[in-house]
């Protein structure tokens, strides 16, 4: 196997970088713009991660592509790292948001839309209560506290480099020396997360037993295949053992679909007939307008219930002005019913499919030691072997070599996720997109390892 040169790898970012700088003078001028009204010159913080010495600022986006304000046309594998998966604006979600936005946006009431797309939801995952919220962050933080409510425990368990939207208790990691602590990058912790939380890896069934048998866990918190650190699959018979040992432990498992909706319209849950307490959806369920949802068994539901209090109700720690607004209930009505069906699921897995065979035959040709996987309509390459857990698949990132790559697909016209190598394929994807990206990366490892 071949070793990257890394003196080799810092020229290539050089030249990437001033082709960026020059053909991107539009996305600069905003950006030096915005450094006197945003913080870093972006709206959010982790914008500032994008490979090249300032992000496209975009002009508008369709489908599987966008243009930037420069004029320059991209194919989309990052699609809003999800909140895009159905594609850009697709129509059905844009009529549906564009009659509700006439008749009223939020109004702290009911309307039919709530009805309809939670009767979706229980078909599709099988569980019959369903609330909603603006985003999976908030879901998962109303369902962690609803479980340690309805169980009585304080602490919740999560996996080794997990990733669930902004919720303190998972910003936790096992260090070196075998100990949990803040993850790093943790901003502001306002705890250290060990007081909170337990943390063992992903695929470790004993590490699991040993960590619930004290009783005082009220939930695992778990996507079903981990994405946000690289693709890690759960190994032959992992979730029948988590399902029995929680069950055993009397600990209630929530499973975050919000990645994993990739494998399927029912995501990972339907796909491989999972069995948990809580469910929660959001990013994709709108189509790009904020929303999510989460869904509770029988019993779970049964039991939130005998511990609401009419009188305080409103100051529970769960919900929100804005939570379950009109606008989003008709989008998440659209987009389920007209557009993430399992038609377009027909579609885009192929697609992935060819994306990851791509890349792998370009992999082997350049004899590199590394991997690609794929989960559904989701695919993504690491720089080492394929990973069993967490702490694998992060100790195979190389945020130089993973900046180099990224920044010279943006500069030929593709898009990955900026936090890793993922590749998203949405119902308008291509035969000719993913061939496009193949040969681009075909053409990076050429140039690192000639």
């Amino acid at each position: 196997m071949k070793a990257i040169d890394r003196s080799r790898l810092q020229s290539l970012m050089q030249r990437e970088q001033k082709k960026f700088v020059d053909e991107h003078p539009k996305s600069k001028a905003l950006f030096d713009r915005a450094r006197k009204s945003l913080l870093a010159g972006v709206p959010m913080n982790w914008m500032v991660k994008w490979a090249g010495a300032f992000p496209p600022f975009v002009r508008e986006a369709q489908g599987a592509e966008f243009f930037d304000v420069d004029g320059l046309r991209y194919v989309d594998f990052c699609l809003g790292d999800t909140g895009a998966m159905t594609g850009h604006s697709p129509s059905a979600t844009v009529k549906a948001a564009e009659e509700q936005i006439r008749r009223g946006i939020t109004l702290m009431l009911p309307g039919e839309d709530a009805i309809i797309v939670a009767e979706e939801l229980q078909k599709r995952f099988d569980l019959p209560y369903w609330q909603f919220a603006l985003t999976a962050t908030d879901a998962n933080r109303f369902s962690i506290r609803l479980a340690r409510q309805i169980t009585g425990r304080s602490k919740i368990l999560v996996f080794n480099w997990c990733y669930h939207g902004t919720v303190d208790e998972t910003f936790i990691t096992i260090g070196a020396n075998g100990e949990a602590g803040p993850r790093p990058g943790n901003i502001g912790p306002p705890v250290n997360p060990a007081v909170t939380t337990k943390v063992v890896e992903f695929n470790d069934v004993d590490a699991l037993e040993a960590a619930l048998v004290s009783g005082d866990v009220a939930c695992v918190l778990a996507e079903p295949a981990m994405t946000n650190v690289g693709i890690v699959h759960p190994e032959p018979g992992y979730h029948k053992a988590l399902r029995e040992i929680t069950r055993e432990h009397e600990t209630l498992l929530i499973i975050d679909e919000t990645h994993t909706i990739c494998a399927g319209p029912g995501g990972y849950t339907r796909a491989e007939n999972l069995d948990p307490d809580v469910i929660v959806f959001g990013k994709a369920i709108g189509a790009g307008i904020p929303g999510a949802a989460y869904g509770f068994s029988q019993e779970v539901a049964d039991r939130i219930v005998a511990k609401q209090e009419l009188e305080n109700c409103d100051v529970g720690g769960i919900g929100g002005t804005l939570a379950g607004n009109a606008l989003s209930l008709a989008a998440m009505h659209a987009t389920l019913t007209k557009v993430l069906t399992k038609e377009a699921f027909d579609r885009m897995v192929p697609m992935a499919e060819r994306w990851t065979a791509g890349v792998a035959k370009a992999i082997a040709d350049a004899e590199l030691p590394w991997h690609v996987t794929r989960l559904g309509c989701r695919a993504e390459y690491i720089f080492g072997p394929e990973p069993r857990n967490g702490q694998q698949a992060h100790e195979a990132m190389d945020f130089e070599l993973e900046r180099f790559m990224h920044l010279y697909a943006m500069n030929r016209g593709i898009l990955l996720t900026p936090f890793h190598n993922m590749a998203l394929m949405s119902p308008q994807t291509e035969a000719d997109h993913v061939d496009r990206h193949t040969k681009v990366f075909r053409e990076a490892l050429k140039e690192l390892t000639t």
